[in-house]
């Protein structure tokens, strides 16, 4: 940056006209010191400040692309089909992210729990699914919304289809540190309209989590995470700061795109791509259509992880307390005791 800034200093006229006027035109010396301790300062902070701000979305040590994944179909819940990236035999998990799946619903996922201080975001991509829990909470999620749920000590819920056909969607689990394993559960629910966006030079970013290109999310995130919906015009490049010390992953969409290094394969949709280290992000659309990926990133929490099917937690003695919780209705799990949601009886489970 420093370079850069001599250079621009340097190939200002503004700096010749004063030499010039010192050089060739008669003035004290002590006006010429008035000039640069007072008026050249003010010059290079303000031109120094517009040389940052041109330069807040520079990535300087690119992440490359360390693994990649195709998130093959497999079946879960009732009829509904999910390809799932994290959370799978080839990656367990990916501090701090438990799973991912993109998941088409026909059928649904009828009443089921959930312990362990870790976060759903279910992200709608086509159609609508309906949500329902047993404190109450009873929603529907449409195209482009956004629920982040939080689990915590307890929840017992359904999501099923809201309409005919297929439903499309995404579903990422964010883990939660173990001092937040055991708060109460919790609910942040953006309608398509109310998330933030922001478009330039051929990209336009949907802000779901953290912040870009000058605009920023209103969720509160536990784990300090970004989760960000890019689309690329055919021909647009995008560079994006993600934080030196998060572990971060794209997830392909629609299209193809290069990621990391310009001169790398273009990779088709449903791909998991992990990145390694660096400070940010370079993708190019070298197409004939635009692309979309999304951009993941959390802090690490550097913790154990014993998980056994919706339980999640620190410990195995922690596992077993949550499911003898959960079978005797106690300890978070008290209204599940005879407790059916009417989606599922409206589908006849």
């Amino acid at each position: 940056m420093m370079d850069s800034r001599r250079k621009y200093y340097a190939d200002s006229p503004s700096i010749y006209i004063y030499i010039y006027i010192y050089t060739h035109i008669y003035i004290s010396e002590v006006d010429f010191i008035v000039f640069l301790l007072v008026l050249l300062p003010d010059w290079c902070i303000d031109n120094s400040f517009n040389h940052q701000i041109s330069m807040s979305d520079a990535v300087r040590e690119a992440r490359p692309v360390v693994r990649k994944f195709l998130a093959r179909q497999q079946r879960e819940g009732v009829g509904a089909v999910v390809r799932r990236s994290i959370g799978r035999p080839e990656i367990k998990y990916f501090d701090p992210f438990l799973a991912l799946d993109e998941f088409s619903v026909p059928g649904g996922f009828p009443d089921h729990p959930h312990r362990g201080g870790f976060e759903t975001v279910t992200y709608m991509l086509q159609g609508a699914i309906t949500h329902e829990d047993f404190e109450g909470h009873k929603g529907t999620i449409e195209a482009g919304d956004v629920q982040w749920m939080t689990a915590g000590r307890g929840i017992v819920h359904s999501e099923m289809p809201a309409g005919e056909g297929t439903q499309k969607g995404l579903q990422l689990w964010i883990n939660l540190s173990s001092r937040y394993k055991m708060i109460e559960p919790r609910y942040q629910e953006m309608c398509n309209t109310d998330i933030a966006e922001a478009a330039r030079d051929g990209v336009k970013v949907r802000v779901i989590a953290g912040e870009a290109m000058g605009v920023s999310s209103t969720v509160h995130t536990i784990t300090p995470t970004m989760y960000l919906d890019f689309t690329i015009k055919p021909g647009s490049h995008i560079r994006q700061a993600i934080p030196p010390t998060w572990n971060a992953f794209v997830y392909t969409l629609e299209g193809e795109g290069t990621f990391g290094n310009s001169r790398s394969t273009p990779v088709s949709p449903h791909h998991l791509l992990l990145l390694g280290p660096g400070d940010g992000l370079n993708a190019w659309n070298r197409s004939g259509r635009a692309m979309r990926f999304l951009l993941v990133g959390g802090e690490p929490l550097e913790e154990a992880v014993v998980q056994h099917g919706p339980f999640v937690m620190n410990s195995q003695e922690e596992i077993e307390q949550a499911v003898e919780d959960y079978e005797s209705c106690s300890n978070g799990f008290e209204k599940a005791r005879c407790w059916k949601s009417e989606l599922s009886t409206a589908f006849g489970y």
